[in-house]
């Protein structure tokens, strides 16, 4: 029998609600208009300001209008001002009690940052990406994406460009374990594997735009052959995203000087371990015997590690 949770609190809700609407707010801006843009970049430059203000004082602040501001709501899921201004408010509160002064989420490199403001940048919002993917997760989806994959025929493995990266080492985990999974990397090779699949079958496609075509079109086309479709992306509303029975999403922000950057591969990665580790605990002792077989078998081309140095007795 699966173990229980126990019920959150009204605390745990509401805390995790804060944190869900800017993560909710980064995920939408690549499917945003560009005025419905400036006011999520007007909210997530200062949530707690942004809370104090009125919906006109918010509009011009974004120089859009008031109408523009509502849109912006509701394409975040909010139905009102006075609801964003409350989940803004309970936000800003969350991040103070996480503690000091942070880099803005997604701010970009400059010519001036120093090699600290560098690092603190680029941790910090990997770390937040981390976070917002976490707490923006459909697990009913990731649920039946397990479901899926372990019970998969075979299971094909789409990506392109920095996805591909995300996409093998899936493969590789998958194929530790006994799953028969491949990995394609190019349109053409991906197209030829799809027409082998069928009911029964997975395909997977890691994108974060979600509309890159050399990897949109093999997914549409394993779908035709009426294999399991998931999709791995930024954008929920993308066209990989609506090509996919099943869609799991990431909350990471890419900047100009940092497109394709780590930030999106680490959450992609953290969402395949994710997947990967729940089709594993399926056969939690195959698994195990899988993994050290595995293991062992180069184990033996490790070099060996020379004997310590004992100190000499004074």
């Amino acid at each position: 029998m699966a173990r229980q949770e126990p019920p959150r609190t009204p605390a745990q809700s509401a805390d995790d609600a804060a944190g869900g609407t800017l993560a909710r707010i980064r995920a939408a801006l690549p499917s945003l208009a560009p005025s419905e843009r400036r006011v999520a970049d007007a909210v997530l430059a200062d949530p707690g300001q942004a809370s104090e203000l009125s919906i006109s004082a918010l509009g011009e602040r974004a120089d859009t209008s008031v109408a523009t501001v509502m849109r912006f709501c509701r394409a975040i899921g909010i139905t009102n001002y006075p609801q964003l201004r409350l989940a803004l408010a309970a936000a800003a509160a969350r991040e103070h009690a996480l503690g000091g002064e942070r880099p803005a989420p997604g701010t970009d490199i400059s010519a001036t940052d120093t090699l600290d403001q560098i690092v603190s940048k680029i941790v910090y919002n990997e770390v937040r990406a981390l976070e917002d993917s976490g707490a923006e997760l459909d697990i009913e989806a990731l649920g039946r994406a397990v479901d899926a994959v372990a019970g998969a025929r075979r299971i094909d493995i789409f990506g392109i460009g920095a996805s591909a990266f995300v996409g093998q080492d899936l493969h590789q985990k998958l194929h530790r374990i006994g799953h028969m999974a491949f990995i394609w990397t190019d349109r053409h090779s991906a197209l030829t594997a799809t027409a082998l699949l069928g009911p029964g079958d997975v395909a997977l496609a890691i994108s974060h735009s979600g509309e890159t075509e050399d990897t949109v079109e093999p997914l549409q086309a394993a779908a035709e052959r009426g294999a399991t479709t998931i999709a791995l992306t930024n954008v929920a509303r993308s066209t990989l995203a609506e090509s996919a029975d099943l869609v799991l999403t990431t909350c990471a922000r890419e900047t100009p000087f940092r497109s394709g950057a780590t930030v999106s591969r680490i959450a992609q990665l953290a969402l395949i371990d994710c997947l990967f580790v729940g089709v594993a605990q399926r056969s939690y002792d195959a698994t195990t015997a899988a993994l050290q077989k595995t293991y062992g078998a180069v184990q033996r081309r490790k070099r060996p590690q020379p004997p310590r140095r004992t100190p000499a007795a004074d």
